[in-house]
């Protein structure tokens, strides 16, 4: 079953990367072109951000492929962190692209230097950017959603960045062709400032499934009320949960009657077991240890 739902993730991540990829390309080329022949800084800085899209399409699809395979000898536990290594190389291309971005744009403000008022095409290339890179943002971040992916949740709101990115160079062109061509080295260090604020996100999600960081109260609060559902379970004593990649370990204590037989605990402890992990899918593997219930006086 497992095996099959990493292969369904796959096929599934390998088809959004590649529409990704694909719809990268052209923006990249559209967005270029504009900015080459509308004389626009700002939508070429855009094309610059739209070609980043393309490489991190490729880290996502590697990333995914790597943390689908089965565990080994040297990984006994799985490759699922290997998606946070793809969104730590995404949060580092990022920031290398809004770094370059920002540098160059606080330069031309310094300087004051101006560049010819831009074309109308730069304005349409912006805004047929913004529609279908929050397309795009949508379509990743529903299957990030459906198989709880790190990668690709990085992937979506690298989409959304480029939208905002664009949002940014219709401004500052719109700007400069009413007069005031300083908008235009404005809107390149928005969108530096949008880029790396992305950059940051991503990098901190990475970093918190990297270091055993919990689930969220949400989460350990619906595993502790479908253990105490579990007939002889007499109350949860602890709960420990800790995020492996897209996947959840969980330690878990609970309370029996005393009296039972060591067979009959076992069993308790199974049902518990058996009823998290098909209740929650995002479970990778929980450990249950049953304690005898205190007496009161």
């Amino acid at each position: 079953m497992a095996e099959k739902k990493a292969e369904e993730f796959q096929t599934a991540a390998t088809r959004v990367s590649l529409v990704s990829m694909i719809t990268n390309v052209i923006l990249t080329l559209l967005k270029l072109a504009a900015g080459l022949l509308a004389h626009s800084g700002a939508m070429i800085s855009d094309a610059v951000h739209s070609a980043s899209d393309i490489f991190s399409g490729l880290i996502v699809l590697l990333g995914v492929k790597i943390s689908t395979k089965e565990p080994d000898e040297q990984h006994p536990y799985g490759h699922e962190r290997y998606e946070c290594v793809a969104a730590l190389l995404l949060s580092g291309i990022l920031a290398v692209v809004g770094g370059a971005i920002g540098i160059g744009a606080v330069k031309d403000i310094i300087s004051g230097k101006t560049a010819e008022i831009p074309g109308l095409l730069a304005l349409i290339a912006a805004v047929v950017s913004i529609a279908v890179k929050e397309s795009l943002f949508w379509y990743t971040r529903g299957y990030a959603k459906k198989y709880r992916s790190t990668a690709l949740h990085a992937e979506a709101w690298h989409q959304r960045s480029d939208a905002l990115s664009s949002i940014g160079a219709l401004i500052g062109i719109a700007g400069a062709r009413m007069g005031v061509p300083v908008m235009e080295p404005i809107a390149s260090l928005i969108i530096a400032l949008f880029i790396l604020r992305v950059a940051i996100r991503i990098f901190k999600e990475a970093i918190d499934q990297m270091v055993d960081h919990s689930c969220n109260e949400e989460a350990e609060e619906a595993f502790r009320t479908t253990a105490l559902e579990q007939p002889g379970v007499m109350g949860v004593e602890l709960l420990r949960t800790r995020m492996f990649g897209n996947r959840v370990y969980v330690d878990l204590e609970i309370a029996a009657d005393p009296n039972l037989t060591l067979a009959a605990a076992h069993e308790i402890a199974e049902d518990v077991h058996d009823a998290i992990e098909k209740t929650f899918p995002e479970v990778k593997h929980i450990m249950v240890h049953v304690n005898p219930a205190k007496k009161h006086d």
